[in-house]
């Protein structure tokens, strides 16, 4: 290219950013909703927080919210709500088509999961095949086996009583949560419980994730290339990405299987001895051939296997964290448990436990401040106008709302950063409904499959250690648990939110 060729192309090039930052701020269908100039007219504003400063944009909408209001602008063509009375509009129920923004539904690379089904439709109907597997009743049916994992998971607790270990908490729900996940979706779990450290692939895949998750949502093509890699590179150059693919490769056997119809045996969870797994339902001959693809069955697998560890991890360790470091709540928890579990041994379900109102509490700060993702999914109405206050939202817009700045607005829950269980107490005598604010498996159509096996989890795990054993923390302070950083969960100045803790004493 010659040099007028050049000057020409530079001049082409400034003339269309140029245009389009013009037509981006005064003639774009949203350039009334009020926020950052900057952020109107270029995602690099958005690129800069998230990718070069590692996830520092949540923090920075936080601002813009202060600044303009309860919906802003965050970039070229998304507006983000912290309004409690506008998040059910966002994420709306099935009476009403939302899509999923391609950019927040396809980082994963994933791209034929729920997680990455940016279609309403489409995702209706692959949620429909999975929804009874995780049904309230499905789950009660197999929660003696969560049982018998957190049994498992006491008994190694209190032998680190004899020797005064410290464990690492967040590492032990993590195998907790893995060894159930894997159960329930395969009909064997992978046993982490049994590893004398905790050790967890699934828990190094979902940060190997992690820390690409804004580059890749900016450059979708960055996992596509790296699948196409042979493993052994990835072995080489990045062990933590090579675990999915170990992940992947397990899930792949077990689709083998399904594919000729064979479950595994464990025995005693039907009256045949059978567990039905994900692949039983996603197999069976009325779905549609296109939707069980090998490719399809792998990475279901995938994204039920890392959302079914993390976020109820995180929401144990946080709430672990502050029933061991506040003796006051440790203590009223106990009493309450005692009611029915009078002794160390006795045993619960989680419909006991879910009448207890302050063991409710606790559940519901654990999963308000811990037990939520940071990234924001964003929805589109396709065809329909939204409308907040003076504000018109056009069909087609991506709008978003993150849970984390909804659970910590004050004027909902005063003190946000106070883990108060009584807050949820004081709100039911008096009529008001904090539950509708408690987002964390989101709301509407596509509200988080797992939810009620989470929430059994929490229960059982709570109740169980809460009632015999003291724990004291171990180098883990505050700062441990502050959340700086959005890295699709939430992420402290030190990396994921951890706690260190030792058994100090075991109940009678």
């Amino acid at each position: 290219m010659d040099s007028f060729g050049f000057y020409l192309a530079v001049i082409t090039l400034l003339t269309y950013l140029v245009v389009r930052s013009i037509y981006r701020l005064f003639f774009h269908p949203l350039h009334k909703i009020p926020g950052p100039k900057l952020a109107a007219v270029t995602h690099l504003y958005e690129f800069y927080y998230d990718v070069v400063r590692g996830g520092r944009y949540m923090f920075k909408i936080e601002k813009m919210h202060e600044d303009y209001g309860p919906i802003v602008r965050i970039n070229p063509r998304e507006i983000h709500s912290i309004a409690p009375d506008f998040y059910d509009e966002i994420y709306a129920s099935s009476t009403r088509k939302r899509d999923k923004d391609p950019p927040s539904a396809q980082f994963s690379g994933l791209l034929t999961s729920l997680l990455a089904t940016v279609d309403h439709d489409l995702h209706k109907f692959r949620r429909g095949i999975l929804k009874g597997f995780f049904s309230k009743r499905s789950i009660l049916n197999l929660s003696h086996f969560v049982d018998e994992k957190v049994q498992k998971l006491g008994r190694r607790l209190e032998k680190y009583h004899n020797n005064q270990t410290v464990v690492r908490l967040d590492d032990a729900f993590a195998a907790l949560t893995s060894d159930v996940i894997t159960h329930y979706c395969y009909g064997k779990s992978w046993d982490f419980l049994d590893d004398e450290n905790f050790r967890n692939d699934i828990r190094a895949s979902v940060r190997d994730i992690q820390a690409r998750v804004h580059l890749q949502r900016f450059f979708p093509i960055i996992y596509h290339v790296l699948r196409m890699l042979p493993l052994w590179i990835f072995q080489l150059v990045s062990p933590g990405i090579s675990a999915i693919f170990e992940n992947q490769k397990a899930i792949f056997e077990q689709s083998r299987r399904s594919l000729h119809g064979k479950k595994y045996d464990i025995g005693h969870d039907d009256p045949e001895g059978k567990h039905s797994t994900i692949y039983d339902q996603m197999m069976d001959p009325s779905v549609p051939a296109q939707e069980r693809s090998l490719q399809r069955l792998q990475d279901e697998g995938t994204v039920l296997l890392a959302a079914g560890t993390e976020t109820t991890t995180r929401a144990l360790a946080m709430a672990m964290f502050y029933l061991t470091r506040d003796h006051e709540t440790r203590t009223r928890l106990r009493d309450e448990l005692k009611g029915i579990m009078p002794t160390s041994s006795s045993t619960t379900t989680w419909s006991e436990l879910e009448q207890l109102p302050y063991m409710t509490g606790v559940v519901n700060e654990a999963l308000r401040l811990g037990g939520v993702t940071t990234f924001r999914f964003a929805r589109i109405a396709p065809t329909e106008t939204l409308y907040y206050n003076e504000h018109v939202i056009p069909p087609g817009t991506p709008m978003s709302s993150s849970s984390y700045l909804i659970h910590h607005n004050a004027t909902i829950f005063p003190e946000p950063e106070r883990f108060s269980p009584e807050r949820w107490i004081s709100a039911d005598q008096h009529g008001e409904h904090l539950t509708k604010y408690l987002t964390s498996f989101t709301h509407g159509s596509r509200m988080c499959l797992g939810m009620h096996l989470a929430y059994v989890e929490i229960y059982l795990t709570l109740a169980y250690l809460v009632r015999r054993l003291d724990f004291e923390l171990v180098n883990t302070t505050t700062e441990d648990m502050k959340v700086t950083r959005d890295i699709a969960l939430p992420q402290t100045e030190r990396g994921p939110p951890t706690v260190y803790a030792r058994v100090v004493g075991v109940q009678d």
